[in-house]
């Protein structure tokens, strides 16, 4: 990977008489390193958590012992485990909600609706998730004149897919106090008609001010179900299994607060959390140099290898789907319209500079190709006053770049971050409401995967969950087709990379992003023995054959956690 160093990996020879054997030996394998010291093997050895030797399997017998378990991987690939650079576990999808997946009409949301409802007559709540703003005919926004008809008298909160804007009806607008008065909210912003000054029952902001502490705090003392812990603590352990059981032995969580801090810990507690987890606190607008100082103490008492707690997570603008993300030029069909920064560029440029000098990292949510620049511009600045440092500040997501833009990210050291199963047609395509909102001048803009590397990118690829599949197998096939996993018409299909590139971007790349490449990422001697058994070859099999591949066997520091 461009930028990144490892520990040699040559083959070590044979164990000496007196040395221990391994703990785990793992043979028969076509082992893919991504270490370029040593790219493929066939066998590795495993003790103490850590990988003591990678070589042929003809000297693999020579570290079994009589306590060492025998792993034989019948020829099938095997990975680093995969590092998940961008996945909200914590947030995740909840079995309690209206499931709108899919649900591609108005009246498609209604039928689900409707239909939970009848099943739970006596629930105080109507709450759903993972509603596409698409199904709205028109390409307006929602109403909640549009959900009563579904929901009657009792209060419905919807989440869109994206968790950044929420959906209300009458109800649900009086239970939480929102009325012409009353529409800048502790859990986002509430949009009010021109022409009345009501509220409508849309509410943008919500992944900014929805679930951050103070918003989760003011969504629970208002009695709603979905921000009660053991709501939050439910979605978090059942993604956590979904994490490991995709072979993902690395996640990174990238917006918390300090209390979500006891889920974790919880989930520790009792087992559940199998993946290590690298978690970034949030930094809303507000956040004080005492609440700074107490994010500081907290990375130091979360910093081993199960749980680390530390970047910062920073947003400039929002998404393009209901035209919150900040663009260079207006939007489709806008004359004026472009999108707005949460920070003016000046002042976010002279907080990136204040937390850089503290030594945070910093990820930035940045969509919009002025965004994206005002990121830039901000590290550029902070690095102009406080000198040039391995920071790794990451831009998270880069949906739509400006190719003036693209070779500042290698320049300034700055981590693209992104989410390859976005850039796929049913999500972002024509006929979409990305594609429709910044027009099909600017789709050369979408996704720009292959031209962030080829100008020395460091690529840091992730999920999104829930905005997107969590499976690495889905990403991958995305980032390598441009298409749905279903398959049909690739979009934007000069910006694919290949397979290798893609794995490395699951792996090393998102390792490096976060610090990690000396304990994971590659399969290396002396780095911790995370690794995947899946059970397709997917450097050799069609890209339309990689969605479906599963991992059969995952080993997360050299202990077998999941075995099908």
């Amino acid at each position: 990977m461009n930028g990144t160093t490892t520990p040699s990996s040559a083959s070590s020879p044979a164990p000496s008489a007196g040395r221990l054997p391994a703990d785990l030996l793992l043979t028969g394998a076509r082992i893919h390193t991504v270490d370029p010291a040593l790219p493929e093997a066939e066998a590795l050895a495993v003790r103490d958590g850590r990988i003591v030797w990678i070589g042929s399997d003809a000297e693999a017998h020579a570290w079994s012992g009589p306590g060492t378990r025998v792993l034989d991987a019948g020829g099938r690939l095997v990975l680093p485990g995969f590092v998940d650079a961008h996945n909200h576990v914590r947030l995740g999808s909840d079995d309690a909600c209206v499931q709108l997946a899919g649900a591609r009409t108005l009246d498609a949301i209604h039928d689900r609706i409707r239909a939970w409802h009848t099943a739970h007559p006596d629930a105080e709540w109507i709450e759903a998730e993972a509603f596409d703003y698409s199904a709205v005919p028109g390409g307006r926004m929602p109403t909640a004149a549009d959900l009563d008809p579904a929901t009657g008298d009792v209060p419905a909160l919807v989440l869109s897919y994206d968790v950044h804007t929420a959906w209300l009806n009458t109800a649900a607008l009086r239970r939480l106090g929102v009325d012409r008065d009353h529409t800048d909210l502790p859990f986002g912003r509430a949009v009010t008609d021109p022409a009345t000054g009501e509220p409508t029952g849309f509410v943008k902001d919500f992944a900014v001010k929805g679930l951050s502490r103070d918003g989760h705090r003011a969504l629970r003392a208002l009695g709603v179900p979905w921000a009660a812990p053991d709501r939050q603590y439910g979605r978090l352990a059942k993604s956590l299994d979904d994490a490991i059981g995709f072979g993902i032995t690395t996640v990174v969580e990238p917006q918390n607060s300090l209390d979500d801090l006891a889920l974790f810990q919880r989930a520790r507690a009792e087992g559940r959390l199998r993946s290590r987890i690298v978690a970034a606190l949030f930094h809303p607008r507000g956040t004080t140099d005492t609440d700074l100082d107490a994010f500081r103490a907290v990375s130091e008492e979360f910093a081993d290898d199960r749980l680390r707690v530390g970047p910062l997570k920073l947003y400039i603008d929002d998404v393009v789907e209901p035209r919150t993300a900040a663009l260079l030029e207006p939007y489709a069909g806008c004359a004026h319209h472009r999108g707005d920064t949460f920070y003016p560029p000046e002042e976010f440029a002279e907080l990136l500079t204040r937390l850089d000098a503290r030594g945070f990292q910093c990820f930035v949510h940045a969509t919009g190709d002025r965004g994206i620049r005002t990121v830039l511009d901000s590290v550029e600045r902070a690095r102009a006053a406080n000198g040039p440092r391995d920071a790794r500040h990451q831009i998270v997501h880069v949906e739509c770049l400006d190719p003036a833009d693209t070779p500042r990210f290698a320049e300034l050291g700055v981590v693209a971050c992104m989410q390859p199963r976005h850039a796929a047609p049913d999500i972002a395509g024509p006929g979409q409401d990305w594609a429709e909102n910044v027009g099909p001048d600017r789709w050369h803009k979408a996704w720009p995967l292959r031209s962030l590397r080829e100008a020395g990118a460091v690529l840091a690829l992730s999920s999104d969950w829930n905005v997107a599949e969590m499976d690495p197998m889905v990403g991958i096939h995305a980032a390598v087709t441009r298409r749905p996993p279903g398959g049909g018409e690739a979009w934007t299909a000069g910006e694919t990379i290949d397979v290798e590139t893609a794995v490395e971007g699951y792996t090393m790349g998102s390792a490096y992003a976060n610090f990690l490449e000396h304990e994971r990422g590659s399969l290396t001697v002396g780095k911790l023995a995370d690794f995947v058994v899946l059970s397709r070859d997917i450097l050799r099999i069609a890209p339309e054959a990689i969605p479906g591949t599963v991992a059969e066997t995952v080993v997360v520091g050299g202990e077998v956690v999941v075995e099908r």
